[in-house]
């Protein structure tokens, strides 16, 4: 068998999402015969029968679920052996630090003081992204480093270092009655009258079902949650952004978090190490 061309595998992952061949054409900026065609010469080249097309649309198989997780995983490294590469000659003592909008600021904030005191230390560049991008954000180069949580996030392909681990807090409005309990239990939050706890989403992007509202922002959330309509389940770092509308309440059966230092296992980046070497000290 022929190698495979990424940008043949390009085409079939914006297929494979879209599951609309006219859809993935506009998309890719490309004429739909042509990418039909591609397709079809990879489904020869392989083998196997990707997708299923009917008058109903399109659908994978269970060849193309495996190809479609697989071509991801292999696209997203192409993209980190470019971007890494260039960053290589044009910022060669620099990393990206990735981590969630609000999350463990009092944490990183003492990482970059102390890894600034190292000789040498590397210029860090900090991106706050949203939740569950941090993986994404590692494998295809655009960050060196990451905050990620435990149990949380998915942590398989990456070398690890544990930083903090601590318990989760409810975020209930200030006016609330529940905010006056020194502590409280996720059974005391679940169903509370015009108070749904918020949902935040899945690896996938999708939303378990539920009445709370869909979070993926964090002003968002403290905007809601301040205006009485909503309430959260966060870490106790979180404490570092509330407002004085917010008041948050220990939860004490809601499971420990623990915040890790995540970076691509075959890093062989000695800047990436002495920043490890850094947390390691804390």
């Amino acid at each position: 068998m022929d190698t495979l061309e990424t940008r043949e595998l390009r085409y079939f992952v914006t297929v494979a999402e879209e599951l609309h061949f006219s859809r993935a054409a506009e998309r890719l900026g490309i004429a739909q015969p042509p990418l039909s065609r591609a397709i079809q010469q990879l489904e020869r080249r392989l083998g196997v029968t990707l997708l299923e097309r009917d008058r109903r649309g399109v659908a994978l198989t269970d060849a193309g679920r495996v190809l479609l997780d697989e071509a991801r995983v292999l696209l997203d490294s192409v993209a980190a052996v470019a971007r890494r590469t260039q960053r290589a000659a044009s910022a060669p003592n620099r990393l990206t630090l990735a981590t969630k909008a609000g999350a463990n600021h009092d944490l990183l904030r003492k990482l970059l003081d102390a890894h600034a005191a190292e000789p040498d230390a590397a210029e860090i560049e900090v991106v706050l992204c949203g939740m569950g991008d941090q993986a994404r954000m590692l494998r295809d180069g655009r960050a060196d480093v990451a905050f990620m949580q435990r149990p949380f996030d998915a942590l398989v392909g990456f070398d690890t270092e544990e930083l903090l681990t601590e318990q989760q807090v409810a975020i209930l409005p200030a006016e609330h009655p529940l905010a006056a309990r020194t502590s409280l239990t996720l059974a005391d939050i679940a169903d509370v009258p015009g108070l749904p706890v918020a949902r935040w989403p899945n690896q996938d992007g999708t939303y378990e079902p539920g009445p709370g509202p869909e979070i993926n922002d964090l002003s968002q959330l403290a905007q809601l949650i301040a205006l009485g309509h909503t309430s959260a389940v966060l870490c106790a770092s979180s404490r570092s952004w509330l407002w004085s509308a917010h008041v948050a309440v220990p939860l004490t059966d809601a499971p420990h978090v623990t915040t890790v230092l995540a970076w691509p296992a075959h890093s062989r980046s000695q800047a990436v190490a002495r920043l490890v070497k850094t947390a390691v000290n804390l």
